[in-house]
């Protein structure tokens, strides 16, 4: 027998306590992450952001995939699970033990371009799911007729930092794990091909060396090009204000659900030069005019060096960053979130 009610029932049994004058308690929601504060990734920063849009209106917890278990999960009214791969196995126990219990998926952008297409377990996880959430609105796209009439789009946000630019500060500034799905490689070939300019921009590369291939490339990047360097992995705060300072910043993925710092970028005012995949252009739109080739590290040098050169050309980038901002307010996606979970689980009035 399931411990969670339907939700229909959990509604109408919600509203008549009001009814009565019982207090009623808030529900629970159990958010199921493949990383947790350590690794500071996306998908941590997405479910932190998340528990601390709902705390106000539900009791929420985080918890890792390792440490998901049925017994735990028993007393949650929706489990919110990010990953349909790296979640499967607490996804696939939850349905098991109920067929009505609600549950969203998130998915990531492993999810959608790449696992989804050949891994049978994070294919389970979209029949598993009430509800699934792309970041972007492209990500609809990659989803077959029956996962797309239960999707939503949710995009993510981030608070505003603005900063002054400092003497040392650097011109172009990456972000990001070195990893493949990141495409650390293509900086790597830029800034060589950079190096040989006039006037060298300097480039910082925040990142943990997760790949350690790629990690050794970049200290030999470090060695040839003077003008770039690794820092390694940093605090989200420092990497936040290594973005805020910088004039652009470099996002050079070859797949990705929706970039949290791409998104950080917009809204420091800082515009991006990215790789033409659907995940920057879901966020950036169609018609932005930083884009480059995905790999292509001359198109990547080539597109650097009209930003840094063209002035009429980097207010254009700003600009077009601007109008984009809007969609990346943490009060639009409050609100979403808000509104997904109240659609999913009995609500107390103010939800939303």
């Amino acid at each position: 027998m399931s411990a969670v009610s339907p939700p229909g029932r959990a509604r109408d049994e919600s509203r008549n306590a009001r009814h009565e004058g019982v207090p009623v308690a808030l529900p629970r929601v159990r958010i199921v992450s493949p990383a947790l504060a350590a690794a500071n990734n996306g998908n941590w920063h997405t479910a932190a952001r998340w528990q601390r849009f709902l705390a106000p209106v539900v009791r929420v917890d985080i918890v890792g995939v390792v440490d998901a278990d049925d017994a735990a999960d028993a007393h949650a009214d929706l489990l919110i699970a990010l990953h349909a791969r790296r979640s499967a196995a607490p996804i696939a126990r939850w349905r098991e033990r109920s067929a009505d219990a609600p549950l969203v998926l998130v998915l990531t952008g492993t999810d959608l371009y790449r696992d989804l297409d050949v891994d049978a377990g994070a294919r389970h996880s979209l029949e598993c799911a009430s509800r699934i959430v792309v970041l972007q609105e492209t990500g609809l796209a990659r989803l077959d007729p029956a996962s797309r009439a239960k999707a939503v789009v949710i995009v993510q946000s981030a608070p505003a930092l603005r900063a002054a630019r400092a003497p040392g500060d650097a011109d172009l500034v990456a972000v990001g794990h070195l990893r493949d799905e990141k495409d650390p490689a293509t900086l790597y070939r830029a800034a060589r091909l950079l190096a040989g300019d006039a006037v060298v921009p300097t480039i910082v590369h925040v990142g943990g060396p997760l790949d350690a291939r790629l990690a050794e490339e970049a200290r030999a990047t470090m060695a040839a090009c003077p003008s770039y360097r690794w820092l390694g992995a940093l605090a989200h705060a420092a990497a936040r204000r290594a973005i805020a300072r910088a004039r652009a910043l470099v996002h050079c993925s070859r797949m990705e659900g929706g970039a949290n710092v791409v998104i950080e970028a917009v809204r420091s005012g800082v515009p991006v030069l990215a790789s033409r995949i659907d995940g920057n252009v879901g966020l950036l739109g169609a018609d932005y005019d930083g884009y480059f080739a995905v790999g292509d590290a001359a198109a990547l040098a080539a597109l650097a060096r009209r930003f840094l050169s063209d002035a009429a050309f980097a207010d254009r980038l700003r600009a077009q960053c601007a109008a984009r901002e809007p969609l990346f307010l943490p009060s639009a996606e409050r609100r979403a979130v808000r509104a997904l979970v109240a659609d999913l689980v009995p609500a107390r009035n103010g939800v939303r």
